[in-house]
Formats: C-alpha cells, structure tokens, sequence
C-alpha cells in the first residue's frame, strides 16, 4: 500500500483548484483575516507577538474560537491554512492543498482520534502545514511526501488545552512546525513517509482510510455565527428560538438539554469562570442565549461569564445525554424552559443556523470583526491580506 504521506503529496503537487474550489477559499481568506483581526487586541495575541508570522497569525485566528470547522475530520481547517498560504506568500493554491490534506488526515484520524482528547487541529494541522508550505515552495512531490514526515514530532496538540491559552497557542505552534518542516525538505533535510502512516496508527486513525478523491475539501467548510465552540452554535440557537418571543430570563425555573453524548466531547467547562472556558461550556451556551439579544464578542467576555444572571441560569441547566454518536451534530438537540409560571417551552434543532452562511451574514459578520479599523474585508484579496495583517496585529518590537 502506498504510503499516506506519498498519496497525499502526490494529490497536493497535482492538484489544480476548480472554481468552485477557489471560490471556498476566497471565502475562507475572508472569515479568517476578519477573525484574526478581531483578536488584534487580545492578551494571548500579544504574547504571541515574537513568534514568526504564520504562527502569531494563526493563534490570533483560533483564539476567539470564531474561525471555521471542516465537520468530518472536527478539525478548523483555515485558521492552519490560510495563515500558512499567507505566510509563504502561496496563494489559493497552497491553501487548498493544504486544506485538502488536513481534511483528509483528519476524517481519517476519525472520531475515536478526536474523542479520546485529541486535537485534531494540531495533529492533522503540523503535516498539513507541510503540504502547504512545500507547495508555496514549489517543492515536487516526493518532498511534500518529506516535509509533511519532518512535521510528524509536531503533530500532538490536546483537548485539554480548551478553554485556555494554550488552545490557540498549539494551533500556531502547529502551523510554524509545517513551514519549518518544508523548508528543511527543500534545503536536503530526508525523513521516511512512512513515519507519518505509523504515526497514525498510534494516536489511533486509519491510514488506509485516507481517500484523495473529490473536490478540494470534502463536504466544505463549517461558517462560525457565533464566537465560541463549533458544539455550541446548534444549543445557543435552540435556546435562542425559545428566548424571541420575550421570554424574561429572570423567571426561567429549569433548562434541560439532551443530545447525544459525543456532541458535548469538547465541552469540558460545566461551571465557567472566563470567558474562554464560557466557549467550551454547555451550560453557559443556554445562560448566553437568554441574556444576550446576541451571543456576541461581548458574550465571552470574563465579565459576562461572572455576571449574578449568568451564574444563576448556568446552575438551572440539566444536561440530558444520549449514549453513543460519533460527530459533534449527531442526532438532534432537544431543549426545555420551565418557567416559574408553569409554562414549558421546548424545540429541538438538527443543524445550527448558517452552513453554509448567506453574503448578508457573512458580510455582517465581516464588518463586526473589523469594526473601528480602516480596512474593507471587500478589497483583501491573496495578495495584499498578509499587508492588512502586518498593520494591524502586533509584532515583534522593533
């Protein structure tokens, strides 16, 4: 059998993007820029200032947990990529087979891979990084197969890291760790393919499963409406559909939740008390639709999370779960309000709103990430989005 790393560099030094594959990643470079610049101000965005540019890119691109998610493989597939493409001056292109490698690697990981505490973003993301970067490089394919095997020792990254610093933190180490690894292979460095097929084996995937087969990136890219956990787009707006007939939060009783056990794998903060663990909190995705018109930049602030109103509704949440699943949309989300009148509310969702978003939404989206700055989202283009960038998130002091 072929080797994984092999197939995959062969796919990527081949490929040639159609247009509906550069149309998702127009749309990709948008969303992306627009939520790094909305964490242009934020701590851990600062501390990442020395690293180089694709890493302290692609930090402040996941710290706001507001960039997109490739459903499949549970991995965000542009906030690796596009920081790569832009960082190797690699265009679309490079984006792309990036991208397309990272979907793969990472359906083929699979859910046991990202269910046992795995980040799949990380793991996926190092070797994918590599692809990318060695494409921008012009590297033929037998040193894609290399670069992405040298980026093996940065393919870790753990659930665990959720709800702090490190989340985002892991995500540009991972993305520094590809473009290292490509430029090592174009200046001679040799490594055997076959490193990342047993690598695989080990942290659980199936590299037999790896298909290179079909558009650029299979099933497409997952639009953030909201910014916080992919798992919590669906329950804030189950319990948002509740909350718009001007339900009062203060005579809320009891909220109850049930879904599947697999859809809250990556929602390990029952109690919150930040606004990054308030992304990864189930309980605090029911107090947020309640109290907030919209759950917001605002909504996941440490202040919001501590508001008395919100700890009040977070201790009212019953979570209900259903044994099995194997993705973070599985089955359906089911959500009751009693109210201290006696009424009873109750809706279910399958899908969360916006995949894919409409032009209205994500232009709005656009617009609110890049509020106060003087940048139109509408002009950036793969050439000039790594200038826009450079302006206005910070870098090494000089």
């Amino acid at each position: 059998m072929t080797s994984v790393a092999v197939a995959l560099a062969q796919w990527a030094a081949d490929f040639e993007p159609a247009p509906a594959d550069l149309e998702l990643a127009d749309r990709s470079l948008l969303d992306t820029v627009a939520v790094t610049l909305a964490a242009r101000e934020h701590r851990v965005t600062r501390l990442a200032a020395t690293l180089p540019e694709g890493a302290r890119w692609a930090v402040a691109g996941h710290i706001l947990d507001f960039d997109d998610l490739h459903m499949p493989s549970t991995t965000h597939v542009s906030a690796v990529c596009v920081p790569m493409a832009l960082a190797t001056g690699g265009g679309p292109r490079a984006y792309l087979a990036a991208a397309g490698v990272m979907a793969r690697l990472g359906t083929a990981l699979g859910w046991r891979h990202y269910s046992a505490g795995w980040h799949a973003t990380c793991t996926a993301g190092a070797p994918a990084s590599a692809a990318g970067a060695a494409v921008a490089l012009g590297l033929p394919a037998e040193k894609i197969a290399v670069a992405m095997a040298l980026a093996v020792p940065a393919a870790g990254g753990v659930q665990r890291a959720f709800g702090t610093d490190a989340k985002s933190l892991q995500v540009g180490f991972a993305v520094e760790a590809g473009i290292r690894a490509a430029r090592l292979a174009a200046a001679g460095a040799d490594a055997d393919p076959a490193a990342l097929d047993a690598w695989m084996e080990l942290v659980g995937g199936d590299p037999a499963a790896v298909d290179v087969g079909g558009p650029a990136v299979p099933d497409g890219l997952a639009i953030k409406i909201y910014p916080c956990c992919y798992a919590l787009q669906r329950p804030i707006s189950a319990i948002a559909e509740l909350a718009a007939p001007g339900l009062d939060p203060a005579q809320v009783r009891r909220i109850v939740l049930r879904t599947p056990e697999a859809t809250v794998v990556p929602l390990i903060h029952h109690r919150p008390d930040s606004g990054l663990q308030g992304k990864f909190s189930l309980e605090y995705s029911a107090a947020t639709a309640l109290l907030d018109a919209y759950p917001g930049f605002g909504s996941f602030t440490d202040a919001a999370v501590r508001r008395e109103a919100a700890r009040r509704l977070v201790s009212l949440v019953e979570v209900k779960l259903d044994p099995g699943g194997n993705w973070l949309l599985d089955g359906e989300l089911e959500a009751e309000i009693h109210t201290s009148g006696g009424t009873v509310l109750r809706t279910s969702q399958q899908f969360p709103p916006a995949r894919p978003p409409s032009a209205a939404q994500l232009q709005a989206k656009l617009a609110d990430c890049v509020r106060g700055l003087d940048t139109d989202p509408a002009a950036w283009t793969w050439q000039n989005a790594a200038g826009a960038l450079r302006q206005f998130l910070p870098g090494p002091a000089t």
